[in-house]
């Protein structure tokens, strides 16, 4: 079969309002999908962490501390200020903006009903996915996670990964199911971590080598309709992160690693 006669999958993507680093992803996403074998039929932005502006500025200033938040404030404001953000991104792209206060809600569930999609794509969403809304798609959920698993499962899995000595960022691609983090893997690539690294660089380029990996998959997709198979996961070792304390950025920086 020819990339001419093949049909494009049809999909929906889910991801958050973060025009730092999940941008990246989509800077990457956008510019490279063939569009003869993927058709976005739309982008839901969900707040980021699911919660109010005030309480994120307060978790990102204690995760950062006073300084690295000082220059990495000038950053977020100049991006919003610039309109930097995924949803400009996606409407110059001519992909239309699908808006929820939940991707849950009996209204989000309504609209991709309607849309019929093949397949739902995550990155970086802030909301687990309940059993209604993995239904909604034909082939399935697929999961976009910047970390090994079931080892890293759950929130900022590159911080966890690097403070833990590990050589390289463990990328997934996997099947979603209402656990979090705990689908079959689809495909994974290693993001070297340098002696003394940051994690910014290690995050921007874990999202744009993120979504080249993306694109691969659901080429494959493309061309068979069905979900490729995956590595189920052992389960009984699993660990599920939180959100770093300063504590534990304490410890990152004492091993010669930078926040930015």
């Amino acid at each position: 079969m020819t990339s001419n006669t093949i049909k494009p999958v049809r999909l929906v993507l889910v991801t958050e309002d973060d025009p730092l680093y999940v941008k990246q992803f989509f800077d990457v996403f956008f510019q490279e999908y063939p569009r003869d074998s993927i058709e976005i039929l739309g982008v839901t932005i969900l707040r980021a962490f699911h919660e109010p502006l005030t309480k994120t500025a307060k978790r990102v200033f204690k995760f950062y501390g006073p300084l690295d938040f000082l220059r990495v404030l000038p950053r977020f404001l100049l991006s919003k200020l610039a309109g930097r953000t995924i949803s400009k991104l996606a409407l110059e792209h001519g992909l239309p903006l699908i808006t929820t206060p939940s991707i849950n809600s009996e209204d989000f569930i309504n609209k991709i009903k309607a849309l019929g999609p093949e397949l739902i794509v995550s990155v970086a969403a802030p909301e687990i996915f309940k059993s209604r809304v993995l239904s909604l798609a034909s082939i399935g959920c697929l999961n976009i996670h910047s970390g090994k698993i079931p080892d890293y499962r759950g929130m900022m899995p590159t911080f966890w990964q690097m403070l833990e000595g590990q050589k390289n960022v463990t990328v997934s691609v996997h099947e979603m199911v209402e656990k979090l983090d705990s689908g079959g893997i689809i495909d994974t690539f290693e993001f070297p971590i340098k002696p003394g690294d940051s994690l910014d660089r290690v995050i921007s380029g874990t999202k744009q080598e993120g979504a080249r990996l993306m694109i691969r998959i659901l080429k494959e997709i493309a061309v068979t309709r069905a979900m490729p198979k995956s590595t189920p996961l052992i389960m009984e070792n699993s660990r599920l992160f939180k959100f770093p304390q300063p504590s534990d950025v304490k410890k990152f920086r004492a091993l010669g690693f930078r926040m930015l």
